[in-house]
């Protein structure tokens, strides 16, 4: 991606954010991050309240959320030992603003200290087993976007993009936790029955448009990187319904208690 010459590259961007939030908090440096996804607000508030919350707009880089149940502010709050950086929203691909601004906040908050990042999404589940409201980890994942965060000559070994050490620490939480490779399109518009047979072609267990360009981010900038995916609907021509995203949210609701005690019990393990 061409940048203008007084335009700051994606990595000066993201240094720029993490020193405006440490003057907005007060905080030195951050432990863990997580990224809610749609429905996930209610998850984050069981964590516990937040020290310090702000709009992402008053960080440099960020943009105001242009998607229901992403509130578009940033929290930041003690779990036990553990400093978290909360995003309440994030930035998809759908909505025409490149891939940076995608990967923005996983680079600022690797830029704030954090070693560890938790991205958190609402899918289409392949399998009928999975009823609305069931949490399944990642533990791949398949890009279908046809594009990359990472730019120019420098190569990523995404062998454990998904650390398999965090999904056991959640499993030590909750042993009847499921597992499956998530596949990102670009959306906006939800995946065709004929998609999704190719989905599970492939390999693919869960669909989505967000997590995977987030979680190679990270892994460049050397974070590890946990994924946790509540199926919010059978994908198409799985479950015969319509694909309807008032749905997501509600499954999102009705799952965040149990969303809440895992990530409270499985982050200060991380």
């Amino acid at each position: 991606m061409s940048t203008a010459p007084d335009e700051p590259g994606a990595h000066a961007l993201a240094e720029q954010a993490a020193a405006r939030l440490r003057e907005l908090t007060g905080t030195p440096r951050h432990d863990i991050a997580l990224v809610m996804g749609s429905g996930w607000v209610p998850a984050a508030d069981a964590l516990g309240p937040a020290e310090v919350e702000i709009p992402v707009t008053e960080l440099p880089g960020f943009s105001a959320p242009a998607v229901a149940g992403h509130a578009g502010t940033i929290r930041s709050l003690c779990l036990g030992d553990r400093r978290l950086l909360v995003f309440l929203g994030r930035t998809h691909l759908y909505e025409g603003r490149g891939v940076r601004p995608v990967v923005h906040g996983v680079r600022a908050a690797a830029a704030a200290g954090c070693r560890a990042v938790v991205l958190t999404n609402a899918s289409g589940g392949l399998d009928p087993a999975w009823s609305p409201g069931t949490p399944v980890l990642i533990a791949d994942s398949i890009n279908l976007t046809a594009t990359s965060p990472v730019e120019g000559a420098t190569f990523i070994d995404l062998t454990d993009l998904f650390a398999r050490r965090l999904r056991e620490l959640c499993r030590e939480v909750d042993p009847t936790l499921d597992e499956g490779v998530y596949v990102q399109f670009r959306g906006p518009h939800y995946e065709t029955p004929a998609e999704i047979a190719m989905v599970a072609a492939i390999g693919g267990h869960l669909v989505g448009m967000s997590t995977v360009l987030e979680a190679i981010a990270a892994r460049e900038a050397g974070l590890e990187v946990l994924g946790i995916s509540l199926v919010t609907n059978l994908a198409a021509g799985v479950g015969g319904e319509p694909l309807d995203h008032a749905e997501v949210l509600r499954a999102g609701r009705a799952a965040a208690a149990r969303m809440g005690s895992l990530l409270s019990a499985v982050l200060p393990r991380i």
